[in-house]
């Protein structure tokens, strides 16, 4: 597994001032709220639309990593597709983020800044892809295998991907959050990898993060309960080795603590009185 070490970041890509901007946008200093419960349906498609577009970005941000692309230049790419849409990149100046998504490599758990270096043959990548608009976040990640992989870090991708699927599955009107993590906890751990406990879902809507936190580990003393028309993410970072992180100097970047890899997948969820809708899906 190549090993990832800092490049250097470009300036902050500019947003036209046509394009609504969150609160934090100038002043990179966001508010915190609680998940929004939609109750009307011109609500619900106001977030339907926005969650589409983050999937978008995701796509043609994605399709674009490749061998001696750089994460500078898929930012861009994501960050144009943004503005095409309408819509503002939520990562931008968010608690002073300075790019407008997040690129994690290889043993980068997240909040990866997108940088020069250059894609590796054997990488595996993580794409992370927020939007602000009609007054909504949406909020979707997931992996791309650049060249030849090794087995064992492809099994980390399948896992990841399908512990998402195995949390969303656990989601139940009446249930509660933890009832998340418990099951994709159990299905990690049988094969042979481990939940990072640091970073978890949120509730999102208005504001970018909010409650409730969705733990992805088992954390039986949050006693939270599910209720129909909350939104939240779900999102596992699943190691292959130890569960523990440790940051880079620039306060963001999140890596393993033993230098091997992670991976993870991101969907935004609306939980409904007869089941859960992926919004960006």
């Amino acid at each position: 597994m190549n090993k990832v070490t800092p490049g250097m970041i470009s300036p902050a890509l500019r947003v036209p001032a046509s394009i609504v901007k969150p609160v934090y946008a100038n002043t990179g200093i966001p508010t915190r709220g609680r998940s929004t419960l939609f109750l009307t349906n011109d609500r619900i498609e106001a977030l339907r639309d926005t969650c589409r577009i983050a999937k978008e970005v995701l796509d043609i941000a994605a399709a674009a990593v490749k061998e001696g692309v750089t994460g500078t230049e898929i930012d861009f790419i994501a960050h144009e597709a943004c503005i095409e849409r309408g819509a503002y990149p939520s990562c931008l100046n968010y608690n002073g983020f300075p790019k407008s998504i997040c690129v994690s490599v290889n043993e980068v758990i997240c909040h990866g800044i997108p940088d020069s270096r250059a894609f590796e043959n054997g990488d595996i990548v993580n794409i992370d892809v927020t939007v602000f608009k009609n007054g909504y976040h949406g909020d979707c990640s997931k992996m791309v295998l650049v060249g030849d992989v090794d087995e064992r870090s492809r099994k980390l991708v399948e896992v990841a991907e399908e512990s998402l699927y195995i949390g969303i599955n656990a989601i139940k009107v009446g249930g509660r959050i933890k009832d998340i993590g418990k099951a994709i906890d159990s299905f990690v751990q049988k094969n042979g990898f481990s939940v990072v406990q640091a970073y978890c879902g949120h509730g999102i809507g208005e504001t970018f993060h909010a409650d409730p936190q969705v733990p992805h580990n088992f954390t039986p003393e949050i006693k939270y309960k599910i209720k129909s028309g909350m939104v939240f993410t779900i999102e596992p970072m699943i190691n292959m080795g130890d569960w523990r992180h440790k940051l880079w100097e620039d306060d963001w970047t999140a890596v393993t603590i033993d230098g091997l890899p992670s991976a993870q997948f991101e969907h935004t969820i609306l939980v409904k009185r007869d089941g859960v809708e992926v919004l960006t899906g």
